[in-house]
C-alpha cells in the first residue's frame, strides 16, 4: 500500500489513484526529472491570470502511441481512443462537474487526468479538405501524432498543489487495473522523491556549457525577402479579385547548430523564460520535438462548453511603460488589425456553428490587447454548447485549421498558402494538445514554435495579408513575431544571424 493513497471513483474514468504535494515548482522542474522517459510531455502554463493558466500537465510512456496519415488520420484516432477509454461519453464533451465533485465532497478534478496527448499537423488540414499537394515536404512528420497516457502530473497553480492520477488503464480487469495504477504511481513518487518542493532556483540566462565551437550560426530562410514580398503581392492581387479577404502567409527559417551536442528540452527551457504564455508545450517523439510558446488557443472543451480564441494583431513592446502605454493603444485602435480579427472572429462562429447548438454560439470578448514578454496581440473568445449528437472529433474537423492561421474563405485560402509558400507547413500552425478521457479537450494552434528534427531547429512566422496591407510592413511582423524565438536561439548558442541571402533556398 502507498502511503496516503486512495481509490477515488469519479466521472468516465471511474476508478483511479491519486496523491497530492504542496508545490512550488513548475513545469520545467518536472520535465527535468522525466527528461529520459520515452513520449515525455509538458503542456505548460507558464504565464498565469485569473481566468487562464491555471494548470500544467505532464506525462510520459504512454500505452499505446498512434501515428496516422492521410484524410482518415483522425477517424483512426478516435477508434483507438474509444477502445481504451471507457465509452462514447469521453467524447461528448460532457466531463465530470466541479459541482459534482463539490457535491460529494471531493476535490475539482484536474481537467486531464488520462487521455491522448499529442499533435495534428497542419497538412492533415490538406488531406481533410481534398486540397492538392503542391509545395515541397522536405520535414517529414506524421500528419497526427498521439500517446495514450494513463498517468498524469498535474500542476496546479493557483493553488500551490501538484497531483499525480494514475488510471491504471488499458487494464480492464479491477485487480490488475488497481495493481498497475499503484505499480505506475509509486514509479512516480520514487522519481518525485527528495526533489517536491526542493525545486532548482529559477532560471536566469544563458546555460553554461551550450555555446557551440565553430558553428554556423546563421539562420537559413526558405522564403526570401523579396520572394516574401511577391507572395505578398500575389495574395493582395487575389484579395482584389475577390478570391479571398484574408490570408495568412508565413517565412520558414532553419538553424543548424552543428559542432556539438545540445538539447531540445534546454532549448525550450529558454523559450520559456524569454516568451512565457498560457499554451505552451513541448513533446518528445523520439525522433523529434516540439517545443512551443504558443500564445493562442485553438480549442477548448469544458463541460460540454466549446471555446475558441483567435488572434489576429500584433504590436511589439516598448522600451518603457510609456512607450508600452502607445503602442498598446496604437494597436487598439489599428483599422487593419481591427478588420482582421473581425473577419476571422465571424469565420470561427460559423466552424463553431456547424457542431454548436442552435443559438448557443456568441462572441464572450470580442477583443481583448493582451501583453506578452515581446509583444501586445488582440484576442477575440467565442463560445457554443457542443449539440449532443455531435463528439469532439466532430469539433475538430469542423474548426480545423484554425482560421487566424489560414484566411477566410478558409479552403481558398488554404489553396493560395500552397500555391504560395515553397514549402509544407508540416507541424506549424496545427495544434498541440489532450482529449481526456473524462471528455474534457484543450489544444494551442503551433505557433512561436520551435521544431527539432534531425539536429536541426525549423521555426517558420506568418502575418495575416488584407485588402490595406502593404508588403514591407507584413515582413515587419514576421521578424516581430520572430523575436522571442531568435532571442532563445541568441540565449542558447550565442550569436545568431539574420538569414543572409546567400543561404536562401528555392
Amino acid at each position: 500500500m502507498i502511503e496516503g493513497v486512495q481509490l477515488e471513483r469519479q466521472g468516465v474514468m471511474r476508478e483511479f489513484l491519486d496523491k497530492t504535494f504542496d508545490f512550488s515548482g513548475n513545469g520545467m522542474d518536472l520535465l527535468d526529472i522525466f527528461r529520459d522517459e520515452p513520449y515525455v510531455f509538458l503542456l505548460d502554463s507558464s504565464q498565469q491570470e485569473r481566468y487562464r493558466g491555471r494548470y500544467s500537465f505532464l506525462g510520459f510512456d504512454p500505452f499505446h502511441v498512434i501515428r496516422a496519415d492521410g484524410k482518415d488520420a483522425l477517424h483512426f484516432l478516435k477508434r483507438e481512443f474509444l477502445v481504451y477509454g471507457e465509452g462514447a461519453s469521453s467524447v461528448r464533451g460532457q466531463s465530470v462537474t466541479s459541482e459534482e465533485n463539490s457535491s460529494r465532497g471531493r476535490k475539482e478534478l484536474p481537467p486531464l487526468i488520462g487521455g491522448a496527448v499529442g499533435f495534428i499537423s497542419y497538412d492533415y488540414g490538406l488531406s481533410q479538405e481534398g486540397i492538392p499537394s503542391s509545395s515541397k515536404k522536405d520535414v517529414l512528420l506524421p500528419d497526427i501524432l498521439f500517446g495514450l497516457y494513463d498517468c498524469v502530473l498535474s500542476i496546479d497553480h493557483w493553488e500551490g498543489k501538484l497531483r499525480v492520477i494514475s488510471t491504471g488503464l488499458p487494464e480492464k480487469n479491477g485487480v490488475l487495473k488497481e495493481k498497475r495504477a499503484r505499480d505506475r504511481l509509486r514509479y512516480v513518487l520514487d522519481k518525485l522523491s527528495g526533489y517536491v518542493n526542493n525545486p532548482p532556483g529559477a532560471y536566469s540566462g544563458k546555460m553554461p556549457g551550450l555555446l557551440l565551437d565553430n558553428a554556423d550560426l546563421g539562420l537559413q530562410c526558405h522564403f526570401s525577402t523579396e520572394q516574401y514580398l511577391r507572395a505578398v503581392n500575389k495574395a493582395l492581387e487575389y484579395i482584389r479579385r475577390g478570391d479571398i479577404y484574408q490570408v495568412n502567409l508565413s517565412r520558414r527559417f532553419e538553424f543548424n547548430p552543428q559542432g556539438s551536442l545540445w538539447e531540445p528540452r534546454r532549448v525550450y527551457r529558454s523559450l520559456r523564460h524569454m516568451s512565457p504564455t498560457f499554451f505552451g508545450g513541448y513533446f518528445d517523439a523520439g525522433d523529434f520535438q516540439i517545443i512551443s510558446s504558443s500564445p493562442e488557443r485553438f480549442v477548448r472543451v469544458k463541460k460540454g462548453v466549446v471555446q475558441t480564441q483567435p488572434m489576429k494583431g500584433t504590436i511589439p513592446r516598448g522600451e518603457n511603460a510609456g512607450r508600452d502605454r502607445d503602442l498598446k493603444k496604437a494597436l487598439r485602435l489599428s483599422r487593419k488589425d481591427k478588420a482582421e480579427l473581425l473577419m476571422i472572429t465571424d469565420l470561427e462562429r460559423n466552424d463553431l456553428g456547424r457542431v454548436c447548438a442552435y443559438g448557443t454560439v456568441r462572441v464572450k470578448k470580442m477583443r481583448a490587447i493582451e501583453s506578452y514578454r515581446t509583444v501586445f496581440q488582440a484576442t477575440a473568445t467565442i463560445e457554443g454548447v457542443l449539440r449532443k449528437d455531435k463528439d469532439i472529433f466532430d469539433l475538430i474537423r469542423a474548426a480545423f485549421p484554425g482560421g487566424s492561421i489560414t484566411g477566410c474563405p478558409k479552403i481558398r485560402a488554404m489553396q493560395i498558402i500552397e500555391e504560395l509558400e515553397p514549402t509544407k507547413r508540416g507541424l506549424y500552425t496545427g495544434c498541440l494538445g489532450y482529449i481526456d478521457f473524462n471528455g474534457n479537450m484543450d489544444f494551442n494552434i503551433l505557433i512561436r514554435t520551435v521544431l527539432a528534427y534531425q539536429n536541426k531547429l525549423y521555426f517558420q512566422v506568418g502575418s495575416g495579408i488584407v485588402a490595406d496591407s502593404t508588403p514591407e510592413k507584413e515582413d515587419e511582423e514576421v521578424l516581430i513575431k520572430a523575436k522571442a524565438i531568435r532571442l532563445s536561439l541568441q540565449d542558447v548558442f550565442g550569436r545568431v544571424e539574420q538569414c543572409p541571402p546567400l543561404l536562401v533556398r528555392s
